[in-house]
């Protein structure tokens, strides 16, 4: 029973919708509510449905509230979220404009969010099943399974230690837990100790950085930028070593998938800890594990993408952002969040360093190590006997192509397969083709979903032209025999995507293996570790789209082509330069990494553009400076923070109509404070003005001081979520955009 003296008090719980409130609910019965409640998640009936929220707050019912409806149960003995933690998500609520709710709830691993209990936090290990002791002389002598068994013949094996000693074990051992020969089985995680190695003894421009690093005694930010190849990772490992050494938690942040397994494998050779993972292709139960082990001080090393920097961390000592310029940090969709931008705020609140690193620093990074917010650290030469690659335009004006490859390309590529290296050819667009053609009439295959009179948008060639698909809302469709509008049978596949370029390479290179890394061919589980074990140190060919830029390590790797440079030179966006000059340098940077010499060529139509110029004499820190000279100028971010209201609906109007309507709130909340400081660009048509079926506009906020543009918004928001048109359109803010799209 509630006692007579806490009858009054109301649990205000957060819910997962997309309202800008707290609900009201008597506690579960038979519970007296209290502070000690802030933090535990309740099922609660909400409507016809039941949600599962946070409590946020303890507090009296308003006077003359309706009844309220009782909570149906306590789903935690004890908060989940709460000190740190719990300050630093409010925070980013209040940041973001969003609702407590929603951002508690993205805080969260699946398994949670949908009520399910906290998990055991074990480890996994894979061991010999009494017919699969019995069957390994059946197996065959040096395959992927054999292999397999003959390691787990003499004890079971956990997976960290199996990621070790054989690549693509995971396949092997579904093969034979298939056949009943393995299993897999818990083992507490405290059991696994990997032996730590020792590494190469750091320069003197790495000890500088790593004793920057260790002798913080407090949050500090700073900034490793250090070029391709010079070490980073290698200040990363001592860091996080002195970390483990004083009894801390290290959360380390990666932009992609594809390159946790490769960092993964090299931390759990150096360091004598477990190392976890956290990212989407995990499995949810495994997510919430690694989740769990974290908030219990059990995980002391985590390595994971953008979600992983929610994961409660009750004893860190050291964070870590690689590639910290990477865009996939950004949140797209839902609560739009800025990994790298809350890693730091979290250390802050934690007071632990936080370690930014990049061979190509976004432009927000360096204005703050200018201006003395971020300890500058740099790394100026390559580790090892490393040289940086020799780069060399290659100017295509009036020259034949081949699959988009000029001669010269493709006589450089026979060149260093002849000398025994390998090639990366970088063609960031996936597919075979562009664009469908008619070359009668004109005509060319557009997605029903995302084109509009005015623009259509096109359908990219799959399957050598038997296929078309969407890259932005998926739609497929086979390939139309003759022409839809004329009826000619000249269709054409237009322009080169990565599956062209392949198809050109196996054919002329046929002896050496030719792979394609993309989003096609590295959708299943350790695609990515498979295809670099395919490949090994032998001759052969990469070809692939930016998943091959982002801090792969190719030793034998002598020679990168990159064609299709010049879309990216002439674009409306006010980041497209900075972004390919990122794009550009992390790509040149894969070759030449270890002891052989390496080249880099760029294939343009462009040769004398400033960009190029200017990376290739001036490298990239020559471009950052002239461009935040010219953001500066216009009053672009950095220099100026802005935020992008967007909105959506299947019909064209509603989302002008309420973007106007909003556009007048803001203009008359700017005009009561006082402030001239507020810049409204649009409403106007997104870029994309149609995606999956949805018409999209927007409008541009911007100001001088972030404080005036925050003011404006917590003001205006209430009457903007109460306008009429806000229920006839989809709508979100994004604070700090990465992506005008």
């Amino acid at each position: 029973m509630i006692a007579s003296s806490d009858a009054s008090l109301a649990l205000q719980v957060a819910l997962p919708v997309p309202l800008p409130q707290l609900f009201d609910y008597r506690a579960p019965a038979g519970a007296a509510p209290g502070p000690a409640d802030v933090g535990r998640r309740v099922l609660v009936p909400f409507g016809p449905r039941r949600l599962v929220g946070i409590v946020a707050a303890v507090g009296p019912t308003a006077a003359g509230a309706p009844a309220l409806r009782d909570a149906i149960e306590w789903l935690d003995a004890a908060p989940l979220l709460h000190g740190e933690l719990d300050r630093s998500l409010r925070w980013l609520a209040r940041y973001t404009h969003a609702p407590l709710g929603e951002v508690l709830a993205t805080a969260l691993p699946a398994t949670l969010r949908r009520g399910e209990p906290l998990p055991d936090t074990h480890a996994w290990a894979w061991r010999l099943t009494g017919p699969g002791g019995e069957a390994i002389g059946t197996l065959k002598s040096g395959g992927r399974p054999r292999r397999l068994a003959d390691l787990l013949q003499t004890a079971a094996r956990d997976e960290d230690t199996l990621d070790l000693l054989l690549d693509g074990w995971r396949t092997a051992a579904r093969t034979l837990a298939a056949r009943g020969l393995v299993e897999r089985v818990a083992v507490p995680a405290s059991q696994l100790a990997p032996v730590p190695q020792a590494g190469p003894a750091p320069n003197d421009e790495q000890r500088a950085a790593i004793d920057a690093v260790t002798t913080c005694t407090g949050f500090a930010s700073l900034l490793l930028d250090g070029v391709t190849g010079s070490g980073k990772t290698e200040v990363y490992l001592q860091a996080i070593a002195h970390c483990l050494a004083q009894g801390r938690q290290a959360l380390v942040l990666v932009p992609e998938i594809g390159l946790t397994p490769q960092t993964l494998a090299r931390f759990r050779a150096r360091l004598g800890v477990p190392v976890h993972a956290l990212h989407s292709g995990l499995a949810d139960g495994e997510r919430a594990r690694v989740w769990a082990a974290a908030m219990r001080g059990e995980a002391r090393v985590v390595v994971g993408t953008r979600s992983a920097v929610f994961l409660p961390l009750p004893q860190a000592g050291l964070i870590v952002v690689d590639e910290e310029h990477d865009g996939s940090y950004k949140q797209q969709d839902g609560i739009r969040y800025h990994a790298r931008d809350f890693a730091l705020v979290r250390g802050k609140a934690l007071d632990v360093p936080v370690l930014l690193g990049s061979a190509t620093p976004s432009l927000e990074s360096l204005q703050n190590a200018i201006a003395g917010r971020h300890l500058h650290l740099r790394l100026s030469q390559r580790a090892g006997n490393a040289r940086p690659p020799a780069v060399r335009v290659v100017d295509v004006r009036k020259r034949p192509l081949d699959a988009g490859l000029s001669p010269e390309l493709l006589t450089a590529i026979e060149r260093a397969l002849a000398d025994g290296g390998q090639v990366l050819v970088f063609r960031n667009r996936r597919g075979y083709a562009p664009v469908l053609l008619c070359h009668d009439c004109g005509w060319s295959a557009h997605c029903p979903r995302c084109s509009t009179p005015e623009r259509g948008h096109p359908m990219t060639v799959h399957a050598g032209g038997r296929r078309l698909q969407c890259h932005h809302c998926g739609y497929r469709a086979s390939a139309p025999p003759a022409c839809p509008d004329c009826a000619s049978l000249g269709l054409q596949p237009q322009g080169v995507g990565t599956e062209r370029i392949e198809e050109l390479l196996a054919a002329r290179f046929a002896d050496v293996p030719v792979l394609r890394i993309d989003r096609g061919s590295t959708r299943r589980r350790d695609a990515l570790e498979r295809l670099f074990a395919e490949l090994g140190a032998r001759p052969g060919i990469l070809i692939g789209t930016q998943m091959l830029a982002k801090g792969h390590d190719l030793a034998n790797l002598t020679l990168v082509c990159v064609v299709g440079v010049d879309e990216g030179l002439f674009s409306a966006d006010f980041r497209a330069g900075e972004k390919l000059a990122q794009l550009l340098i992390q790509v040149a940077g894969r070759a030449g990494r270890a002891d052989r010499p390496g080249q880099v060529l760029l294939q343009t139509h462009h040769p004398e553009h400033p960009l190029l110029q200017t990376l290739i004499h001036g490298g990239y820190h020559a471009f950052a400076a002239g461009e935040l000279e010219q953001r500066h100028a216009a009053g672009f971010p950095p220099f100026a923070p802005m935020a992008l209201l967007r909105a959506e609906s299947p019909h064209a109007d509603p989302p002008m109509a309420f973007l106007h309507a909003a556009r007048r709130v803001l203009h008359a909340t700017s005009a009561d404070s006082g402030s001239s400081m507020l810049q409204l660009d649009g409403p106007v048509a997104a870029p994309m003005p149609r995606r999956a079926g949805t018409y999209r506009a927007q409008l541009i906020l911007a100001a001088d001081q972030r404080p005036v543009l925050h003011g404006i918004l917590d003001a205006a928001l209430p009457a903007i979520h109460a306008l009429p048109e806000a229920r006839r359109a989809r709508w979100s803010l994004d604070v700090d955009p990465v992506d005008l799209y």
